[in-house]
């Protein structure tokens, strides 16, 4: 797990909207959406579109990744505490 994973995996506890995750990190929007990017292929994240609605079908991040809402899958969780 890389730093930037592991520093976005600390605010992904609870559902977090894009726009908070990018005011709380301060990163350029194409650092956020590929690190996102890499966790959700990894499984350690879930993407929904409202705080109680998951995505499951593939999530393009370019197109759609600003608007929507991130959690820390049990799997990222234990990744990002084995640390």
């Amino acid at each position: 797990m890389t730093e930037e994973e592991f520093d976005l995996l600390d605010e992904l506890y609870f559902v977090q909207h894009y726009s908070y995750l990018k005011e709380t990190l301060a990163w350029e929007d194409s650092k956020l959406l590929e690190t996102l990017s890499s966790l959700h292929q990894k499984t350690y994240i879930k993407c929904l579109t409202a705080p109680d609605a998951e995505i499951f079908d593939q999530v393009d991040f370019q197109e759609k990744g600003k608007e929507l809402y991130y959690l820390a899958t049990k799997k990222g969780l234990m990744e990002h505490n084995a640390i």
